[in-house]
This record gives C-alpha cells, structure tokens and sequence, in this order.
C-alpha cells in the first residue's frame, strides 16, 4: 500500500492577529514529520510562515489570502494517485463559506476535494461528489466576521492498494492537546 501524507492549514494570521502556532499543535505537526504535501489555504500574513511550512513536506501548496501580501497563486490544483485536490482561500464566494458557491469552484476546477479557508471555521463536508475540507485557523485568530473558533487543522492520506481511499482527520486543541474532532473516509 501506497500512502501520501497531506498536512493542511489555513489562516494562520502571524503576526498580525495571532503571535505564534499553539505549542501544541507544533508539537504535534513537528513529530508527525516530514508530510508528503503541505497545503495552507491562505492568510499567511508573513514570509516567516512561508518558509516554516515549506520546511515541513517534499511538495507545498499554498494560496493567496484576502490578507496576503506575498505573491501567491489564488488556486493551485494537484493530483495524488488520481485524486484532483484544488486549493483556493474562499474569499471569492459570498457569503463566507457557502457550500453551493465553493462546490461550484471545485466543479470549475474539476477536483473531487475542496480545500479552502477564510471562514476559520473547521467544516468537513461533502456535497454531492465533492469533499469540503476547511481546516480552520492554525493559530485561533478570530476572523473578519469577528468569531474565533479555536486552533485546528488537518491531515488528510490518500491510500493506494487495490481500492483508494482518503481518510482525513480534522483535530482541534482542547485544554493544550490536540484531538481528534471529525474523521472521513471516502473511497475512490
């Protein structure tokens, strides 16, 4: 069995409305090192934040923000064992984490997963033929509708053998440890 490893994140916001990722959750991202394919949905806000996730996995992913400054793609679509993975920040439908509108940006794109952020609410989702994975915020910061939501992010591996299979988790900190909040499994 063939497995690829994707670590995903999103607004992490540093330094301009969070310091740092939690010591919890860096832990946990260090020790599970290094990923297949690091993804971050957008809203770095910093070179800093860059050049730490691009040290973290052989292949990187990562999209313009409506807070970036840095000059990033707006979307980027990758392949893993014939899984069509998009990327966009989620800032270009109206209102903020509508499904029907994001479930038309991934048909555009023509991917069978969704990764977006913006929202920093974590959602996994499907809709119709379409897995929704918004990560949430890596570091907590609230968002431009005013919430916050806590730190979170996932991981998501496709798994090759005689069925492909894609299995995310999505986890959360919760009194400094990370868990484990809501699983998917979907075959190809």
């Amino acid at each position: 069995m063939v497995k690829v490893r994707i670590l995903v994140v999103s607004d992490s916001h540093i330094p301009d409305r969070a310091d740092e990722i939690p010591r919890g959750i860096m832990d946990f991202i260090e020790e599970g090192r290094p990923y297949d394919i690091v993804v971050h949905a957008g809203d770095l806000t910093s070179r800093d934040v860059l050049d730490y996730f691009s040290r973290l996995g052989s292949k990187i992913y990562i999209v313009q923000g409506n807070m970036d400054w840095l000059d990033l793609p707006e979307s980027e679509v990758f392949n893993v064992h014939g899984v069509k993975i998009g990327v966009v920040h989620g800032d270009l439908v109206y209102p903020r984490g509508d499904l029907k509108g994001l479930t038309r940006v991934a048909e555009d794109l023509k991917v069978k997963m969704l990764i977006w952020g913006h929202t920093h609410r974590p959602l996994l989702a499907k809709v119709g033929d379409i897995v929704h994975l918004n990560p949430g915020s890596i570091t907590g910061a609230y968002s431009g509708a005013g919430a916050s939501y806590g730190p979170s992010f996932a991981i998501a591996t496709v798994k090759a053998s005689d069925k492909l299979l894609l299995e995310v988790k999505l986890y959360a900190l919760d009194k400094g440890r990370v868990v484990e909040k809501y699983r998917l499994i979907e075959e190809f």
